[in-house]
């Protein structure tokens, strides 16, 4: 019977918030892999995506699947026989870490909408916190994925020194318009159902009940949509549609599988995520800029992180994080000093392609680490 991994550290109180405001009695949640050593320098720290949990792949206490299940554990690429590796849910998100369904203890109700202003600053130092709690004063690489890619980037220029090297994974180093674009259709998806009720919706219903579903709905078909590419959903649905029986039968109801697939992908999330914590760590991507700390320009953000090493990675038919700004993340740090790898992947599933062709960037990272320890 699988039990719950996490761990939870309780952050200074109050806890400072970059856009203003502050956090009293707030935590964040994490799970861990494998020994830390006594040196204390063999620690590998991963910042997720938006929605993933800190259950990256699974270990005794808890064996069901992570959302990286077959890249990191024991002999995977990333390796917990040779390395402490630790995965810190994001502050704001409702995988265990103070989000906005969380109490607030001055009013002893749930935060929702009242929850302060976040930025990937604050998930980068919240997990910093973390970090230094566990008695790591450098960690031996920092692993960055999507949006934990953007707070990664935070947390080598806000505490420098305490990263030796890092691994960017299909991220960026400031959000484009088309990805602004299409999160504000999200969040505007969520807002207009009239069941957001301005954030007073029912936080623990579980079916039926006063709940944004089809904003939820139609904000993960939208993010779906823009996970993978143009070539993988021809080569996976082309136009073929769905068995009679199978079929919406009201006016304009599904008809072609690759509709079916996005309907089934938003029913798995639509209860399994809280909506306001989709609002905020959404809204957070698209504010980060680390121009904000180059005087506008993104070169020079960069060049304020100084670490040893650096692997690049994207693919070339992420839409969302596109390839020019992972060669942009790969020319700054290499400015800084470090001495930096780029790869440029070919895979087919665009921006999911690192949860997905775990082949090709096992490859990669698993070499990256390999060498960093030979090193």
């Amino acid at each position: 019977m699988s039990q719950d991994a996490r761990r939870y550290f309780s952050l200074p109180s109050p806890f400072a918030m970059k856009r203003g405001g502050a956090l009293h009695g707030a935590h964040v949640a994490y799970e861990t892999w494998g020994t830390l050593n006594a040196a204390r320098d063999n620690a590998v720290l991963v910042l997720t995506g938006l929605s993933p949990s800190a259950h990256m792949t699974s270990c005794t206490t808890d064996p069901t699947p992570g959302w990286w299940e077959n890249m990191a554990g024991p002999g995977k690429a990333i390796d917990s026989l040779r390395w402490f590796v630790i995965c810190v849910n994001s502050l704001g998100s409702d995988k265990g870490s103070t989000c906005p369904a969380s109490i607030d203890p001055a009013t002893g109700e749930p935060y929702r909408l009242t929850f302060p202003e976040l930025a990937l600053e604050d998930v980068a130092n919240a997990a910093h916190a973390a970090v230094s709690s566990l008695g790591i004063t450098q960690l031996a690489c920092l692993i960055g994925c999507s949006m934990g890619g953007m707070s990664a980037l935070a947390y080598m220029l806000l505490h420098p020194g305490s990263v030796r090297a890092h691994i960017s994974v299909d991220t960026a180093p400031q959000a484009q318009p088309f990805a602004i674009a299409i999160r504000s259709l999200q969040r505007e998806a969520i807002r207009l159902d009239p069941q957001f009720n301005d954030g007073q919706y029912d936080i623990h219903a579980t079916e039926g009940g006063n709940y944004p579903d089809l904003g939820m709905s139609i904000a993960r078909k939208l993010g779906v949509i823009t996970y993978r590419s143009a070539m993988e959903w021809n080569g996976r649905f082309a136009r073929i549609r769905l068995d009679p029986e199978q079929r919406d039968e009201n006016p304009f109801g599904r008809e072609f599988q690759v509709e079916s697939y996005l309907e089934g992908h938003a029913q798995r999330f639509v209860r399994n995520f809280d909506p306001n914590s989709y609002l905020y760590l959404s809204r957070a991507s698209d504010w980060f800029d680390i121009a904000e700390y180059g005087h506008g320009s993104v070169l020079e953000g960069l060049k304020r992180i100084h670490i040893e090493q650096a692997m690049v990675i994207g693919v070339s038919t992420d839409i969302l994080f596109p390839l020019q700004q992972q060669e942009q993340i790969a020319e700054g740090l290499q400015a800084a000093g470090a001495e930096v790898e780029f790869v440029a992947l070919d895979s087919p599933q665009g921006h999911d392609a690192f949860l997905v062709d775990i082949e090709n960037y096992s490859r990669a990272i698993g070499g990256f680490l390999n060498r960093l320890q030979a090193a």
